[in-house]
């Protein structure tokens, strides 16, 4: 048999059972053409075949890596299928680790960092974190390409300081609507690339180191096209995979690796912030960003919750409680929390970062994340 083949098809069929007429993916495909216009032309699959069809290949997985993506396609199988675990057992089939709830210790020193990192003022520090918020906002929009392709150029130079880059790449900026995320990285394939952001979303330029590096570089799309030039072609990468727990992972540690202390502040202080006329006012970036990685541990723990059953009030009321949301916000991520067979990816978040940040202690490690087929296992000590 064509493993290689087969495993695609697995995959191509997995994802259109679970993105549906949606639009969206959960595959990085990057195979032969004809194989998804023939997944895509066929009627849909029936998930106890797709479940079979994944123990057959898990016989002969030629790599513990491809084991872990196969492993992940039967636990969606299987779920599509009507086998429903535990939230925690279903995340480690699928992620290759087993998902936690967050003790909220962790989110009230959080809370405490951001309090200390913040402009002084009356109000909680959610009303402040707000008020930072707006304080930093790029108006209007339409002026934020052009700081992207700053941010990006700055971020590709220290990322080819830790490994050669190919020369000529092109990563634009898009303004998008109508989308559910804040920010996308699109490697396209040989040097081009996009960064997609949601224009109905306030930028704060705060995070344009922040969000940049991790969607770009030494991000997804540095990470996708590094894999792509070193393995030699990756033909399929499914997403909610063991894989993917590090590539979100090095996408919250992104910033901090080439920016160490408050070099990031700093750069942007001289680069980008003036041309706003936005004017510093004695807040800590970085630790703003540190805080906010660890409350990605507050959207785990609502996972768990809309697994229980709770409702939507009850979630919107944690999340505000803990991610310090206004009550728009609150109500937007509650929606996304709505039990489905995708549930596990967010909590690649906060446990990729969680893992990788002590893992991760000089150059030669960001490399190997960059350019091998790596998994939690690997990454532990």
């Amino acid at each position: 048999m064509d493993w290689h083949r087969d495993h695609a098809m697995l995959a191509l069929r997995v994802d259109r059972l679970v993105s549906g007429d949606s639009g969206g993916t959960m595959l990085i495909y990057r195979g032969p053409a004809e194989w998804s216009e023939q997944a895509s032309a066929e009627p849909p699959a029936v998930p106890g075949a797709l479940a079979e069809e994944a123990e057959r290949l898990l016989e002969s997985a030629p790599t513990p890596y491809l084991t872990a993506q196969v492993r992940a396609l039967r636990a969606v199988a299987r779920y599509l299928d009507g086998d429903r675990p535990p939230l925690a057992e279903y995340g480690r089939e699928c992620l290759g680790l087993t998902p936690r709830w967050v003790a909220e210790e962790l989110f009230e020193e959080a809370h405490a960092e951001l309090d200390r990192a913040l402009p002084k003022g009356s109000g909680s520090p959610a009303e402040r974190l707000r008020a930072w918020q707006a304080a930093h906002t790029l108006e209007p929009i339409e002026r934020l390409p052009e700081l992207v392709a700053l941010a990006v150029d700055e971020t590709r130079a220290r990322t080819n300081a830790i490994i050669p880059l190919p020369p000529g790449e092109v990563v634009e900026c898009r303004l998008v609507e109508g989308v559910a995320f804040h920010g996308a990285g699109d490697y396209e394939g040989g040097l081009k690339s996009t960064i997609h952001i949601n224009r109905a979303i306030p930028f704060n330029l705060a995070d344009l180191l922040y969000l940049v590096a991790h969607e770009g570089h030494p991000g997804h799309i540095a990470e996708s096209m590094l894999k792509e030039r070193h393995l030699g072609g990756v033909p399929v990468r499914f997403m909610l995979s063991p894989s993917f727990v590090l590539s979100e992972g090095l996408g919250l540690l992104a910033e901090e690796l080439l920016f160490p202390g408050d070099e990031a502040q700093r750069w942007l202080s001289a680069n980008v912030l003036p041309r706003a006329g936005i004017r510093p006012d004695g807040s800590d970036f970085a630790a703003v960003h540190r805080a906010r990685n660890v409350l990605w541990g507050v959207w785990g723990n609502a996972a768990f919750l809309a697994a229980e059953g709770r409702d939507a009030a009850e979630l919107s009321a944690y999340l505000k409680r803990w991610s310090l949301y206004d009550d728009n916000e609150a109500a937007l991520a509650a929606g996304l929390l709505t039990p489905s067979p995708a549930s596990p990816y967010i909590f690649g978040y906060f446990h990729g970062w969680e893992l990788l940040r002590p893992w991760t202690t000089g150059p030669e490690r960001v490399r190997r994340l960059l350019t091998e087929q790596l998994l939690p296992s690997d990454v532990g000590t």
